[in-house]
């Protein structure tokens, strides 16, 4: 399996190629081509151009959730090329109008839109969408330190309310070892997706996580997921997006962060 960041906060020095604050990884696992997220804007798209990455293969296309720096770049890939046969993985609430403080921070699509363009899956439950990678579904909140306040608002059968974001979820790739975790926000919390993810896959050992954490400050949160994380044994860390270096830098001194930007290629 070969993961592509196309979209990040950060860019790699040295690779010449833009950032922007959203996220988009291209995934190839045997014959299929999967993009987790699609960024903020077309970005991903002409990253990917500069990388040699070619988008026209995309298989299927998994969708972490509905905020839109991680489906504005949908209508721009719509545009460049024919969806008809891509499949779209996501959660029922991922295509809901969104707001905070009356501001929209949803996608501009509705969901009649993407399902006049693909073949879409709307789904709270995992199923798999490549040979080794699971779509992890509604990702039950069973830790009480991890976020469980709502974030703005969504719009469900016409009716308005808190959201706390029921559609966040992540993928897993399975190995014979154990499995590597890839995330939009986590907003739904990593140790909840971690917990999830063990019982997807049905193994224990977590061999890496690569994504956003949705984490800026410290605190209990912030304590406790460490403490959770370096429970988990050795692992692969490259916690990008929707972390500040505050947080990074908590985090990289019980492990050991590795650096994330637009341009970096992961082979496991």
């Amino acid at each position: 399996m070969k993961l592509t960041v196309l979209s990040d906060n950060n860019t790699l020095v040295g690779k010449y190629l833009e950032g922007e604050p959203g996220a988009c990884y291209y995934i190839e696992d045997g014959d299929s081509r999967i993009l987790l997220d699609t960024g903020f804007s077309d970005l991903f798209l002409r990253n990917a151009a500069r990388l040699g990455v070619d988008v026209s293969k995309v298989t299927a296309i998994a969708i972490s959730h509905g905020h839109d720096d991680h489906v504005m770049g949908l209508p721009f890939l719509a545009q460049r090329m024919n969806l008809s046969k891509v499949k779209v993985f996501a959660h029922p609430y991922a295509f809901c109008p969104k707001r905070v403080d009356g501001q929209s921070n949803g996608t501009i699509m509705s969901q009649e839109a993407v399902e006049g363009l693909c073949s879409l899956t709307l789904t709270k439950e995992p199923c798999k969408i490549s040979e080794n990678i699971w779509f992890l579904g509604e990702i039950p909140r069973v830790f009480d330190f991890e976020n469980k306040k709502p974030t703005g608002e969504f719009c469900c059968g016409g009716v308005w309310q808190e959201d706390f974001l029921l559609d966040d979820t992540a993928l897993a790739y399975q190995t014979e070892r154990g499995f590597y975790i890839i995330t939009g926000c986590s907003h739904s919390g990593i140790c909840n997706i971690t917990e999830h993810a063990k019982a997807v896959c049905g193994q224990q050992k977590v061999l890496g996580i690569i994504g956003g954490l949705h984490m800026f400050h410290h605190g209990e949160r912030l304590n406790r997921t460490v403490e959770y994380l370096k429970a988990q044994g050795e692992m692969e860390f490259w916690p990008c997006h929707c972390v500040s270096f505050e947080a990074k830098a908590a985090m990289n001194a019980s492990i050991p962060v590795r650096e994330v930007g637009a341009g970096l290629q992961i082979e496991w």
